[in-house]
């Protein structure tokens, strides 16, 4: 079966607004939310970017039943991996079972802050393997020492260390990333219906959940919602190297300012009638593999976006999903 999530975008909206958002996400019958782990927002329009581990308290207290895990953050540099590991069996704890922990390898435009050196990804890679293996090693609880190529650790336990294993999904977009997650992760965190990357992440040992993200943008008619996604998340018209390498939102409005609207929505089912677009989406999904697909409504009209869910977008994918399933 295949689990539909919804996007807590921390780049675009404030603390108190994400908790209440995570509160109407369960009333509706989501299964979980994703909630982004930025220090930056993309570009300046997008306006917010709140710290992750205060919000994930507040929705803990706010909600009961939804599950509810970070996409993603990066352990190799902004934050040491032995601080997040606290923080990840605390707001476990807090969540009694409904927590998991994405990491992935992170963008210059968050992990730069610190002053250090924006290393290579086959460097990243490394580090974060090692900062997974030091957080595993802390949530048994034990007293950890740990010297690595890239961390260190002395002297460090975690006294409320998780009742049960965090579960860790590791995001990769490229084949090399991709087997990495099947080594050292508890699921896969992707980006495109590639078969090729789900079957990499297999053949390196990889089982569990399967997650991807799906853009939108709805609205009363297709014009606003194309200007919405234009002037909101240019950034969606950034691929590759790019978006990982830019160190500031500035660099990113200057990436995106030659973008055209149809560049920057191509791949944004944008209007109020999106529903058969995004089945379209979740079925190619779906067909590579993913089992755990979210949506992220782009924009302020996220009560828009959720009447939507409940009156037509919701009923088109039961279908899709059903016939998915079928012998």
């Amino acid at each position: 079966m295949t689990s539909f999530g919804y996007t807590l975008s921390s780049e675009e909206h404030g603390p108190g607004s994400l908790v209440a958002h995570a509160r109407r996400a369960e009333e509706l019958g989501f299964d979980f939310v994703s909630i982004s782990d930025h220090y930056h927002p993309w570009v300046g329009e997008q306006g917010h970017s709140p710290f992750v581990w205060s919000v994930l308290g507040a929705i803990a207290a706010s909600t009961e039943r939804i599950e509810v895990g970070v996409g993603v953050t990066c352990p190799i540099m902004r934050i040491h991996p032995a601080v997040l590991a606290q923080a990840a069996a605390t707001t476990s704890l807090l969540f009694d079972g409904r927590f998991f922990f994405g990491v992935g390898t992170g963008e210059a435009l968050n992990e730069h802050i610190v002053g250090r050196r924006w290393p290579r990804p086959e460097i990243r890679r490394e580090m974060l393997e090692e900062a997974v293996d030091v957080m595993r090693q802390l949530w048994t609880g034990d007293t950890v020492d740990h010297r690595g190529p890239h961390f260190e650790v002395e002297n460090a336990r975690l006294f409320d260390a998780p009742e049960e294993p965090v579960m860790v999904i590791v995001s990769g977009f490229g084949p090399e990333a991709a087997q990495l997650a099947g080594r050292i992760g508890d699921g896969y965190w992707g980006n495109a219906p590639d078969r090729a990357l789900l079957d990499a992440f297999e053949q390196a040992g990889g089982i569990g959940p399967r997650f991807a993200q799906l853009n939108l943008c709805w609205a009363e008619d297709e014009y606003t919602a194309k200007k919405t996604v234009q002037r909101v998340w240019p950034n969606a018209g950034v691929s590759g190297q790019l978006s990982q390498d830019l160190p500031t939102w500035t660099h990113f409005e200057q990436a995106t300012e030659p973008l055209t609207e149809q560049q920057v929505t191509t791949s944004v089912p944008c209007g109020p009638n999106i529903a058969d677009d995004l089945a379209d989406s979740v079925r190619q999904y779906v067909d590579a593999g993913y089992d755990h697909l979210y949506f992220h409504q782009i924009g302020p009209d996220q009560a828009g976006f959720f009447r939507y869910w409940e009156t037509a977008l919701q009923p088109a994918l039961t279908s899709v999903t059903h016939a998915a399933s079928a012998p």
